[in-house]
């Protein structure tokens, strides 16, 4: 029987119209790792921390909204059967964060449900429930608005994974090293100890694809390319990069204090047929579970761990030519850096900032762009979706998604110049709810082109690009002809 502890977290206001899977699956946010959503359960499974532990630790939390009881939300605590009041309310407050249960964020969601019923939608078009799925820290948001610049979405859900499977290496250092300090055996000393330099960079072997970049970047990118090429050899083996030191025992004593496991036998991620139809076996972003037969010593007995998104402190003194090249970031690198630095150092104050967008008016956000914009690397389009992320509606982020998407739809011939003027001028009549109005128009749109995006196999996450979504105009001309 696998160890775990049930909390429930009633809906409040929200239990009328909510439904776990229309809020889990309303934005691409979901699909990135440490995000597992299971389609045949209807279940998200992933790590969440208990804030505040010393040393920081992570637990496995599944969350589901059972049949028989629609009003609440089930979590599912792995690997422990008790926690302090702190620890629970920490986690209830992080999955209400993600599914956005706040009384201002129901109250959004209720006006945009109602301006839409009054309206002339009879389309579907707008029937979204006016929630958007989001992380359960400001930090992750940011970073993952980040890595939604300049590249096309398969890279995207292939950084976030990457940075997870950093941050369980980071994490299985840490123990290495408490172990080794705290009198651990000569064996985990010695292990710890005979990283040379070498042997740490080929840990670190970038494992995402590279998208199409300008010339500049592919230049700064060579280094990771060489890299890359060196390890192929290695990477082919099927093994992930931080279970290529240490033996399978060792790994499950050094990460079994930060990440607790999960039995396999529940029946979330396993049911994911087309990850093992596939090959995938919890190593695409689909399901970041790395299968370990090592419970005391009795092979029969299969644990997974997974990584969670890296903290602010676990990436701060990180070196950048290695974080970039171990997620493959590209100038991403820097300006993640710098934003976890200025975090840890003080300079960025996070609650502050979340403190600060309480109420959602339009003088807080102006006072929020600024400050956005005054960290490195926070342009338009990404101060833009990192202000959506806590909560305000009423700017659109444009980018050539954007441009596709009135082309395709509305018909309008959009460029870099008028496409701000385009989207005011077709969703203005929703304020102050734009955003919201666009994305269930878009998102309706990717579910027509894909199917049910909540149904979609993990495995297939990538394949929502725009040279999926054009329309062959062509051949139906010549049908009509």
């Amino acid at each position: 029987m696998s160890d775990g502890l049930d909390l429930v977290l009633p809906l409040g206001e929200a239990a009328e119209t909510f439904q776990l899977e229309k809020a889990v699956c309303s934005h691409g946010l979901f699909m990135m790792a440490p995000n597992q959503w299971d389609p045949l359960s209807k279940t998200l499974l992933r790590p969440l921390r208990l804030l505040h532990s010393q040393p920081q630790t992570s637990v496995l939390v599944r969350v589901s909204q059972p049949h028989w009881d629609p009003h609440s939300l089930h979590l599912r605590i792995y690997g422990t059967h008790s926690l302090s009041t702190t620890h629970r309310q920490s986690l209830l407050a992080q999955v209400s964060r993600m599914l956005r249960l706040s009384e201002t964020e129901e109250r959004a969601a209720r006006e945009f449900r109602k301006m839409c019923t009054n309206g002339a939608e009879t389309d579907g078009s707008f029937g979204g429930i006016g929630r958007v799925f989001r992380s359960p820290t400001l930090f992750e948001d940011m970073v993952k608005c980040i890595l939604l610049c300049n590249c096309q979405w398969s890279r995207t859900l292939s950084m976030a994974r990457a940075l997870c499977e950093l941050q369980l290496e980071l994490q299985s250092r840490s123990s290495c090293m408490s172990s080794t300090e705290t009198g651990g055996s000569v064996t985990e000393a010695s292990n710890t100890n005979s990283k040379s330099p070498k042997t740490e960079n080929e840990d670190f072997v970038p494992k995402t694809p590279v998208g199409k970049e300008t010339k500049t970047k592919l230049k700064a990118s060579k280094v990771s390319t060489n890299l890359t090429k060196l390890a192929e050899t290695e990477a082919e083996l099927g093994a992930n990069a931080y279970f290529r030191t240490d033996s399978v025992q060792t790994k499950a004593e050094n990460l079994s204090s930060n990440v607790l496991p999960t039995n396999v036998e529940d029946d979330s991620c396993q049911n994911c047929k087309s990850c093992q139809a596939t090959g995938e076996l919890y190593k695409t972003d689909s399901c970041l579970l790395t299968v370990l037969q090592c419970f005391e010593g009795q092979e029969s007995d299969a644990y997974g761990m997974v990584g969670n998104f890296p903290s602010p402190r676990e990436l701060a003194n990180l070196d950048e030519s290695l974080l970039r090249t171990r997620c493959n970031l590209g100038y991403r690198a820097s300006r993640i850096l710098k934003l976890a630095q200025g975090i840890v150092e003080g300079r960025i104050q996070l609650t502050q900032l979340e403190e600060a967008c309480k109420g959602a008016s339009l003088s807080s956000y102006n006072m929020l762009d600024d400050q956005l914009k005054g960290i490195d690397g926070f342009g338009p389009f990404t101060c833009a979706n990192v202000l959506m992320c806590m909560g305000f509606y009423h700017v659109i982020p444009t980018d050539s998604e954007t441009i596709r998407h009135l082309r395709q739809v509305h018909a309008r011939k959009s460029n870099s110049q008028t496409v701000q003027r385009d989207v005011e001028y077709i969703y203005g009549k929703y304020a102050p709810f734009q955003f919201l109005a666009y994305w269930s128009e878009l998102w309706h749109f990717y579910e027509k082109r894909f199917g049910k995006l909540s149904e979609m196999p993990c495995s297939d996450y990538h394949l929502i690009t725009a040279s999926n979504m054009r329309i062959a105009r062509g051949k139906s001309k010549r049908k009509r002809i």
